[in-house]
Formats: structure tokens, sequence, C-alpha cells
């Protein structure tokens, strides 16, 4: 019962964060209230209150909570593969939509975009997000350094390597609102952590 209880509680929040993220996106973070989020997932604002301390928390779970998944699963991938592939099919794997998403599906794609690119601009977001992001990075260097029989507090390598991939994310996100390149996220993201594996060869 208690798992199952922990289950449904984590479903709250993620569905909480995503309605965050798409009403914020649609409306800008200002046109947005704490009772807009709650009615959006059918709770009360008090319930919203009891998961985030703020909205741009709530919105910075998401990419908290993606970030450590790709965490647990280099870390439990089985022995013997290549790790560049564990770690880009980790990544790749969190930009598969959730029940969530089904639920509350997004804009058009070029809306979209527009709205995350005005949403990510947002200086309280990107405090939260930079928070989320280093203690992603942090727990993604020590799955590497369990993987790689290195030392995330002795080795550069571990460090590196989560450091690499928080950058290819961030190229490939930055590159994908912009919108110059007229491709998706996702094969943005996988030609990132291909020319990272790579050892960023001159093009």
């Amino acid at each position: 019962m208690s798992g199952l209880r922990e289950r449904k509680k984590e479903a709250t929040r993620v569905a909480l964060s995503w309605a965050a993220i798409r009403l914020t996106v649609e409306r800008g973070l200002d046109g947005v209230r704490v009772e807009d989020i709650a009615e959006a997932v059918g709770v009360s604002p008090r319930t919203f209150n009891n998961y985030f301390s703020s909205k741009a928390e709530a919105i910075a779970f998401r990419h908290l909570r993606r970030s450590l998944r790709v965490a647990e699963e280099v870390r439990s991938a089985p022995d013997g593969e290549p790790l560049w592939e564990v770690i880009s099919q980790a990544v790749l794997r969190q930009l598969e939509p959730g029940p969530e998403v089904r639920q509350m599906p997004p804009q058009a794609p070029a809306d979209w975009a527009a709205g995350l690119r005005v949403m990510v601009a947002e200086p309280a977001l990107q405090a939260e997000m930079l928070r989320a992001g280093k203690v992603a990075e942090r727990e993604l260097a020590a799955a590497i350094a369990d993987r790689t029989g290195t030392s995330v507090e002795a080795d550069l390598y571990p460090r590196l390597v989560a450091a690499s991939v928080t950058a290819a994310n961030g190229a490939a996100l930055e590159l994908f609102l912009e919108g110059g390149a007229e491709k998706s996220m996702e094969t943005l993201l996988r030609s990132a952590l291909t020319m990272v594996a790579a050892g960023l060869p001159t093009p």
C-alpha cells in the first residue's frame, strides 16, 4: 500500500510540473497562478504547495527528475555495454512523452518552441534550472564513476563526462529553441551526444 501511495504522489508531482510548464509556455510565468496549475491537474492549491514552494521549482522539477533518471539508468545498465551508448540511450529515453503529456498535449511545435524560449529566459526559472542541473550533474558523475571504476572525488573523468552530457543537452536545446536548424530536439540531441562521444572532431 505504501508503494502505491508513493507512486500516486510521484504521478501527481509529475503532472503538476508538466502543467506548470505547459501553462507557462502558453501564458508566460506571470500569467500563471498556482491555482491555475492545480486546477489543470484536478487538485487543490494546497496540494500544489505540499509538493513545490514556487512555480519555478515546479517547472524545474521535470528537468531534475528526467536528469536523475539518466543517472539511474547509467548506473543500472548491464555490464559490458559501451559507456557513451548507455548514456545516449538513457538521455534520449527521457524525451519520450509520459502519460501526463498525453493527457495535456503541448501546443503546435512552432508555438511550443517560441513559448519555451520565453519561459527559459525568466530569471527566476534560470536560477532553479541551474540548481537542478548541478544536482543532476553530480548524480550523473557519481553513476559514471561507479560504472568506470573511477572516483568522483579524485578523478576528472566522471566529472568531465557528466559536464559534457550537460553541455550537449544545453547546446541542442538552445539550437532547437532558436529554430535555425529546423530539426527536432531528439535529432539535435542525438547528434550532439554522438559528436561529444567521438571527441568533437573538426567538421
